[in-house]
Parts: C-alpha cells; sequence; structure tokens
C-alpha cells in the first residue's frame, strides 16, 4: 500500500511539473484535439449566438482578447482600449499615487494636445472630471467616461467586429468549448481527498496540460442522505469561480 502511494504520488508530481519534454504534460494529439473546425460549422451558432457587446467583448475571456486585437487594426479604437486598461490601473493604484496616475490619463486620453484623444467625449465631462481630481481623485472619478467608451465601442465598431475574421476564430472557439466532455478528455491522477459525496481526484486536461480538481459525485450515496439539490447548488457554485 505504500508503495502504491509513493509511485501514486511520483505520477502526479511528474504530471504536475509538465512531465518532462516539451509538450509540458499535453497528449501527442493535442493538435488535433484543439483543431479549429472550418468556419462553415459554426453557422448556426453565429445565428444563435446573442448579440451582446458586453457578454461577448468584455466578460468571455477570449472574445475580450479577440476585440482587442480587432481594436488593435484601428488607431482611433486602439485609443479607446488603451483609455480603458488606464482607467483599470487609475482604480487599483494606492491612494497617495493616485492623482498622478490620473493626470496622465487626463493628459494622455482627454486633452486637446494629448496624443490619443478618444474620440466622442464631452469637454464639459472632462472639465468636471478635472476639477474633481484636484480636489480629490476618488475610485469612481471615471466612471462615466469609462461607460461612454463602452457605449461607444458597442455601436459601429462592434458592428464591424461581427463582420471581421476575429469574430469568426470566436466562433471557432465556441465551437471547441461546446464539445462534449468524456471521461478521455482527462488524465485521472491519485485521490486528494474525500467529500460528503464522493472523492477528489487530480486530473488533467490532455489538450492543454492543465491540472484540475475533479469531484467526483457517487449517485447511490448522493440518493441515500438525499442531497440532489446540495450537490447541485455546489456545482452551480463551481462554475461561478474562476478556475485561474
Amino acid at each position: 500500500m505504500e508503495l502504491e502511494n509513493i509511485v501514486a504520488n511520483t505520477v502526479l508530481l511528474k504530471a504536475r511539473e509538465g512531465g518532462g519534454g516539451n509538450r509540458k504534460g499535453k497528449s501527442k494529439k493535442w493538435r488535433q484535439m484543439l483543431q479549429f473546425p472550418h468556419i462553415s460549422q459554426c453557422e448556426e451558432l453565429r445565428l444563435s449566438l446573442e448579440r451582446d457587446y458586453h457578454s461577448l467583448c468584455e466578460r468571455q475571456p477570449i472574445g475580450r482578447l479577440l476585440f482587442r486585437e480587432f481594436c488593435a487594426t484601428r488607431p482611433e479604437l486602439t485609443r479607446c482600449t488603451a483609455f480603458l486598461d488606464g482607467v483599470s490601473e487609475y482604480e487599483v493604484t494606492p491612494d497617495e499615487k493616485r492623482k498622478a496616475c490620473g493626470r496622465r490619463l487626463m493628459q494622455n486620453f482627454l486633452s486637446h494636445t494629448g496624443p490619443d484623444l478618444i474620440p466622442e467625449v464631452p469637454r464639459q465631462l472632462v472639465s468636471n472630471c478635472a476639477q474633481r481630481l484636484e480636489q480629490g481623485p476618488c475610485k469612481d472619478l471615471f466612471q462615466e467616461l469609462t461607460r461612454l467608451t463602452h457605449e461607444y465601442l458597442s455601436t459601429a465598431p462592434f458592428a464591424d467586429y461581427l463582420d471581421s475574421i476575429y469574430f469568426n476564430r470566436f466562433l471557432q472557439w465556441k465551437w471547441l468549448e461546446r464539445q462534449p466532455v468524456t471521461k478521455n478528455t482527462f488524465r485521472q491522477y491519485r485521490v486528494l481527498g474525500k467529500g460528503g459525496f464522493g472523492e477528489v481526484c487530480a486530473c488533467q486536461v490532455r489538450a492543454t496540460g492543465k491540472m484540475y480538481a475533479c469531484k467526483k459525485l457517487e449517485k447511490k450515496r448522493i440518493k441515500k442522505r438525499k442531497g440532489e439539490a446540495m450537490a447541485l447548488n455546489e456545482k452551480q457554485i463551481l462554475e461561478k469561480v474562476n478556475s485561474r
């Protein structure tokens, strides 16, 4: 039994380190597993997908990245995304450095003499922000300007993005994402622990080499303890957790 534990631990540690080699834990067929479909296979997905800017371009990591790549092809949109990134940085800047950070944003993106003036910004709103910045740089200083920038991006730029190759690539990623998950999707390693309804095992995705903890629910135990609602609730909570 002790020898089995040593072997199981060794195999798990090797998997966590990437298994040695250049594939870093990926299957030999990882390229085949992650091969994009022809875009014609995504037409049904294109028609059924909700065309919501905030969902497609902000909340979903792949969509956000691809929309940013699309914006990088047009200078006026690049300025908008750079401003949004600058505001995100401003919001987490320590209090003693926040005013200087806010002044840089005002100078670069909101001043007529700045190198990256963003479009569609009312000058009165900019003046109000400048006054509030000098009085005291609060965290939500640029909130209204951020809303207007997103509003601008969600109109014509978003419509152009939906007709671009970047959105086609997003559809291909979504097609891959919707492929059924089976036991062959993962490699399973040793038991890490036991919960109320089953064991928690270490597992590795064959296509990417990423490691995860996988909870195996035992249906008989759940039925016996009448824990269906509790197990479903736990599943829904875990779905909302950022696995990174």
